[in-house]
């Protein structure tokens, strides 16, 4: 066999963390998802380790991991996320790596990347060390072997970047096939010129560095690449397997390689379905023997490259100017905005480097009284990143630096160190890819700047911050309103910062709508409360006390003192400010329930603004997934009372439904809104009950079929799926549960009228694993009754009995 076909996706998404918080909060535009990262996970990440095939009945036969079969990488950032919030999927993506080594003579599917996706040529060559050296030992951590390959941002690239890849011990990077300049034959002297993206991309090539080393180096297949991202070649999978089979030559006597290379989401996220496209793909040309699937590292094993190859420096994917994209108006944009440029570039570039080489020297100067080489003392932080637990920070500590450190001195250090980490991730690529400054992404960027213009002030006692939003103002918005970088900053920014007292302020509000405790983790701080004196009188209510704060990042302590009032309806103010002496703590305690107990409330107010100062705080002032679940719960009262007016209507006025559909006269949109927000708030609480009311379900639908009422799908489908994904999950820990088999079942068949977008593939993988259960003898042998009752479901979910395939049609 010399045809061999390898797919590669590029798994990415910036990182989203709030940089005060160390996670990510809540993102309207990902509705009905919390953010983008769970949205584009239930999407694309999790499904292309689970994806289906199908039958020649269109029923899912069988699921497979394709992670295990195409050559992959995901971004550090992205696979820190997962761990944490969707630890199934994660454990997927490695268990794939390992099942690839049996199929691949021994090499893995995974391959690094560069830590946060900065664009290597635009870096200096400090930071592009310590990018390889964090995605190296980051791959090391997760998959627990040495990476061959490592992907490089937007495959932007010059031999300085490859230079540093082989330094390091990188064998082979990926890049577009207009970023080769020349080749040649291995042994000979001519070099022949590559003209208009010509290379040929089914090989491997040798690129020769300047200092002896070398790297090789696959070019992938342009077009078919933009065909798989762009237009409609993941609509069948066959289609994708004859286009990629279709470029082998006809007269073929040497090994060839057909290899694309794509963002991964584009398997399921840009293109619904898409893993499903590529898995049949896959699955089509290995069970025909049309090719071998490979992965590079095992093509690199069998067919050493014969050729070499020089790039053209400078050049990335996704720009046609070089790497342009990232520091200028060149052109190359998202689009969807007429008239609008991008100008603010080159200033967002000039004033992040600007912050970057001011911070520099200061941050080596300061490091140097603890670490005889700063810089591989930020190397080395990695290890901090991967693991924040006590004893490996403090192993960290004590291996990296010269003395035994005092509790000020280890802030200070890991102060120091954050202050790098953000002054690298605020170059994430993405804050320039887009079209407008203060877009999601810019915002990001600029949010990591801030954190490390905190730090500096912290640190070194200097304010850059005025300079740093000066330079933004050469930094022009599209936007009318917000002119200019700087502005941005200030609408996006400035509000977003926080320290300790923040902290406190937050917990202090925050409180008040819960209960207490003593304390609690706070994202990454850990509040314990050492005085919360609450006082209740005639309906009103005051609270003072003291909280003690610590940040698990920096170790950072100290404690706050608040005081809350609420107000009128669901209003309140709350005043923080650094502890004061427990004598001057005790008068202020003494002098405010003093005035409480009058009813004094203007003095209440004075004595507030007096000891804590005049800012105050508010709801407004909480963080983002605070604000919406107190926000929900205010607001829970008042809903409550419209559903029962709009109960009463609905079922005052629900015989006029029957004289409409008798009259055929349309009904007043005010009683159809009226109808349409109990339908849905009836469907929600259906699927939120630990019992589903299956006859009410079953009537709503018949309900909104029959009068065309509109429902929430985007909402309804979410929490349908997610019901009948618990409900599978009950019963594959209990096959022989008939009563939960029969909820999964009859849900499915009442809301088939209302035509939900429900995304199945996790019930359906859950099937399939209670069918393997049966199959495999694990299960006693089941009762006709149960076998029947489960070909039933297995029906409505659209799985299979029998295995069976057709021709991938992923749709």
């Amino acid at each position: 066999m010399n045809r061999y076909i390898c797919i590669h996706g590029h798994f990415y998404q910036p990182p989203r963390e709030n940089p005060w918080l160390e996670e990510v909060e809540l993102q309207d535009s990902a509705h009905p998802y919390h953010d983008w990262n769970e949205r584009i996970t239930s999407e694309c990440y999790a499904p292309n380790a689970a994806s289906r095939i199908l039958g020649p009945d269109k029923k899912v036969s069988r699921m497979v991991n394709n992670y295990a079969s195409m050559s992959f990488n995901f971004g550090p950032t992205l696979l820190s996320w997962m761990e944490r919030h969707a630890p199934e999927d994660y454990q997927n993506i490695l268990a794939a790596d390992k099942e690839s080594q049996t199929r691949f003579s021994g090499h893995g599917s995974a391959i690094a990347q560069v830590y946060n996706h900065m664009i290597m040529p635009l870096a200096n060559v400090r930071d592009e060390r310590t990018q390889v050296l964090w995605g190296i030992r980051d791959f090391e951590h997760r998959f627990g072997r040495k990476p061959e390959g490592m992907w490089l941002a937007e495959t932007a690239v010059n031999t300085r970047t490859l230079e540093i890849l082989a330094e390091h011990g990188i064998g082979f990077t990926i890049l577009a096939p207009h970023q080769a300049a020349r080749v040649r034959k291995i042994g000979e002297e001519k070099w022949t010129p590559v003209k208009d993206a010509g290379v040929d991309p089914q090989m491997a090539y040798v690129c020769p560095l300047p200092s002896g080393k070398k790297i090789h180096l696959f070019f992938y297949d342009g077009p078919i690449a933009r065909e798989v991202a762009f237009a409609d070649l993941l609509e069948s999978g066959v289609n994708f397997a004859n286009r990629l089979l279709g470029v082998f030559p006809r007269d073929q006597h040497h090994p060839r390689l057909v290899h694309v290379a794509t963002d991964g989401e584009t398997y399921g996220h840009h293109h619904s379905f898409g893993d499903m496209a590529l898995s049949y793909c896959l699955h089509h040309i290995a069970s025909q023997n049309l090719a071998r699937v490979t992965i590079y590292g095992e093509y690199l094993e069998r067919f050493p490259a014969a050729h070499e190859v020089q790039i053209v420096e400078n050049t990335s994917w996704s720009c046609a100017h070089g790497v342009e994209r990232w520091r200028s108006d060149c052109g190359c944009k998202i689009g969807g905005h007429r008239g609008w440029h991008q100008k603010w570039r080159a200033p967002l570039r000039q004033s992040l480097d600007w912050l970057r080489d001011t911070l520099a020297p200061l941050y080596e100067g300061h490091m140097s009284a603890f670490s005889g080489d700063p810089w591989q003392a930020r190397d080395n932080y990695i290890e901090v990143v991967l693991d924040r637990g006590t004893d490996n920070v403090e192993n960290f500590l004590r291996e990296n630096f010269r003395q035994k450190l005092s509790a000020g001195e280890e802030v200070k250090v890991l102060k120091l160190l954050e202050l790098q980490r953000y002054a690298m991730l605020m170059y994430t690529s993405c804050g320039w890819f887009f079209d407008e400054i203060s877009g999601i992404e810019g915002v990001q960027i600029l949010q990591y700047a801030g954190r490390a213009l905190q730090l500096a002030r912290e640190l070194f006692g200097k304010d850059f911050e005025g300079h740093f939003k000066k330079m933004l103002e050469a930094a022009p918005s599209n936007i009318a309103d917000l002119r200019n970088g700087a502005a941005a900053y200030e609408k996006f920014v400035a509000p977003a910062v926080t320290d300790l007292t923040g902290v406190g302020a937050h917990y202090a509000v925050s409180a008040m709508f819960d209960d207490h405790t003593g304390g609690k983790k706070v994202y990454c701080y850990t509040v314990r409360e050492e005085i919360y004196d609450l006082k209740q009188e005639d309906g009103r209510t005051f609270v003072i006390g003291r909280l003690h704060v610590r940040s698990d990042i920096t170790r950072e302590e100290g404690s706050v003192d608040f005081a809350v009032v609420p107000r009128d309806g669901h209003h309140l103010n709350a005043a923080v400010r650094v502890s004061m002496s427990e004598e001057d703590f005790r008068g202020v305690h003494q002098e405010m329930e003093r005035a409480f107990a009058k009813g004094d409330v203007k003095e209440i107010d004075r004595l507030t603004e007096r000891h804590f100062g005049a800012t105050q705080y508010a709801l407004k002032y909480l963080f983002r997934d605070e604000q919406k679940r107190i926000f929900d719960e205010v607001i829970h009262s008042a809903m409550e009372e419209f559903e029962d007016h709009f109960r009463e209507i609905y079922e005052h006025y629900y015989p006029l439904l029957q004289a409409k559909e008798e009259l055929h006269i349309a009904l007043p949109k005010a009683l159809i809104a009226c109808i349409e927000f109990i339908l849905n708030r009836d469907l929600l609480d259906l699927f939120a009950r630990e019992q589903t009311d299956i006859s009410a379900l079953k009537r709503i639908a018949v309900e909104v079929k029959r009068w065309a009422f509109e429902i929430d799908k985007t909402r309804i489908s979410f929490v349908a799926t997610r019901r009948i994904i618990s409900l599978m999950r009950g019963l594959e820990k209990d096959p022989r549960d008939m009563r939960l088999m029969e909820s999964v079942d009859d849900i499915l068949r009442a809301v088939a009228p209302l035509n939900l977008d429900l995304d199945l593939w996790r019930a359906q993988r859950l099937y399939l694993a209670i069918a393997r259960q049966v199959s495999g003898g694990s299960l006693p042998t089941p009762e006709p009754r149960w076998l029947n009752f489960f070909h039933k479901l297995g029906d409505h979910l659209n799985v299979q009995s029998e295995q069976g395939e057709h021709s991938g049609r992923s749709v």
